[in-house]
């Protein structure tokens, strides 16, 4: 198999966009990214900054993709979990 075919992922808030590349067999994450031009749909977002990940595992990338691959990026947190689950355990409290 010369060619491999994976889905390119940025979930936003208000929903996610999702893109379908080929690939030749052996390609990385970051080919990936920039085979599908995702940076033109959302050009306020540095692509070659943001987290990576395959199916929920954060990977580099330089991480060589398997054909069926779900290539995710990563948006940084808005807010800490941690303080996100103290301030909610604090209302409940509360009220």
């Amino acid at each position: 198999m010369n060619e491999i075919t994976v889905c390119v992922v940025y979930a936003l808030a208000e929903g996610a966009t999702e893109i379908v590349v080929r690939l030749p067999h052996g390609a990385t994450v970051a080919e990936a990214i920039a085979q599908s031009r995702i940076a033109e749909l959302h050009p306020e977002v540095d692509f070659t900054r943001t987290a990576t990940g395959i199916f929920g595992r954060k990977v580099d990338r330089d991480t060589a993709l398997a054909d069926g691959d779900q290539v995710e990026i990563y948006r940084p947190l808005q807010a800490n979990p941690k303080d996100a689950r103290r301030r909610r355990a604090g209302r409940r409290r509360a009220g």
